[in-house]
C-alpha cells in the first residue's frame, strides 16, 4: 500500500513555512493528483499537528514550476 498517487507530476515553488514566523525559506514540491485521507486519518493527524497552518498566501511574484 503506497500513499503517493501513480501519477507522480508535481508544482514546484519557493516559499515559506506554513508556521508563523513564516519568513523561513522553503523550497515547495507538491503533487498534482490529490491524494485523499479518511475522516479518522485526518483527525489524527490534527490531534499531533493542530494548527500547523495559515491562510493561504498569494503567488506574488515567486514563479510556479510545473514537472
Amino acid at each position: 500500500y503506497s500513499i503517493l498517487p501513480q501519477e507522480k507530476s508535481y508544482k514546484h515553488y519557493q516559499g515559506s513555512l506554513t508556521t508563523p514566523p513564516c519568513t523561513e525559506f522553503v523550497e515547495w514540491f507538491v503533487l498534482t493528483q490529490p491524494i485523499s485521507a479518511s475522516q479518522n486519518q485526518i483527525k489524527t493527524f490534527h490531534k499531533y499537528y493542530n494548527g500547523n497552518n495559515r491562510p493561504v498566501q498569494k503567488l506574488k511574484s515567486r514563479t510556479l514550476l510545473s514537472k
